[in-house]
């Protein structure tokens, strides 16, 4: 069925020492479109940073010979490299190498995450840096033709559209976006006791894809689809009309036997509200 948006599988959903063939055969499987990398703040994942360009190549040929590719990256090594950290030549070069790692993989996109600062204390010299950074950049991202978005985060800097545009607009680039993550946002509006479709409106023209997470006040991982408070039909329905047509179920591999149902589930419950909207 040629649909007329594209819905990706978060890596970290699946077990990590299985090898990569397994892993795209598990989300293709299951109706995926596409894996969305994980490089976290872990050593391992940091590590394929560092890959030969070979490496990359291999790993993409693999997702090839499967009739699937990588069509994101999610950069949550940022938490532990934020761009407003004191070691900006570090978090620099973590955000710079990420892009390379795209432009090799051919994957379009990467997935920043909305810290200027997570393990310190936010500052207007955390912010001041943060702004300096993504400046420089979004420069490298825009000579590779590679898109960078932020994600909506658990934490007051940039926990709503509006605090991502504050960031976003005055960089006034094609290359710099924001990837919201509607679990976050929702539970953001309840805290502000906000609207959040009114908030996502903000975001207009610029928002790039979405993740799709279940989150419940209080708690923003690990919560089964269904089981929150999240009304992704409403949600969902406003991301498409203002034009979203990537998406990403996020979830995670805790140990469970049942990981590859809960997969299918995912997918199946993504699926079935975004095909209602076809025909808007």
């Amino acid at each position: 069925m040629d649909r007329m948006y594209k819905i990706g599988l978060y890596e970290k959903a699946m077990p990590k020492d299985i090898g990569w063939k397994e892993k795209i055969q598990v989300a293709k499987s299951a109706g995926y479109d596409y894996i969305e990398i994980s490089i976290d703040e872990t050593d391992e994942k940091l590590a394929r940073l560092d890959w030969s360009d070979a490496q990359i190549r291999d790993v993409v040929s693999v997702a090839y010979g499967e009739s699937m590719s990588f069509g994101s990256i999610c950069l949550s090594g940022q938490r532990r490299y934020a761009l407003g950290d004191k070691d900006e030549t570090k978090s620099l070069e973590i955000l710079e190498k990420a892009i390379r790692f795209a432009r090799i993989a051919g994957i379009p996109v990467i997935q920043m995450a909305g810290y200027d600062t997570y393990y310190a204390q936010s500052t207007e010299e955390t912010e001041k840096r943060f702004r300096k950074n993504l400046a420089l950049g979004t420069a490298v991202a825009a000579k590779e033709g590679i898109i960078l978005a932020f994600e909506t985060m658990e934490t007051p800097f940039m926990d709503t559209m509006e605090k991502a545009m504050r960031r976003i607009l005055p960089i006034a680039s094609p290359y710099l976006g924001v990837y919201p993550d509607i679990g976050n946002l929702n539970n953001a509006a309840l805290l502000y006791k906000s609207d959040i479709l009114a908030d996502m409106e903000k975001g207009k023209g610029h928002i790039v894809a979405a993740h799709i997470k279940e989150t419940m006040p209080g708690k923003y991982r690990e919560v089964p689809f269904g089981t929150g408070v999240v009304d992704f039909e409403r949600i969902l329905k406003k991301l498409w009309q203002l034009g979203v047509r990537r998406y990403v179920t996020e979830l995670w591999y805790t140990g469970n036997d049942d990981w590859k149902q809960a997969v299918n589930g995912a997918s199946s419950f993504a699926r079935k509200i975004l095909d209602g909207f076809a025909g808007m």
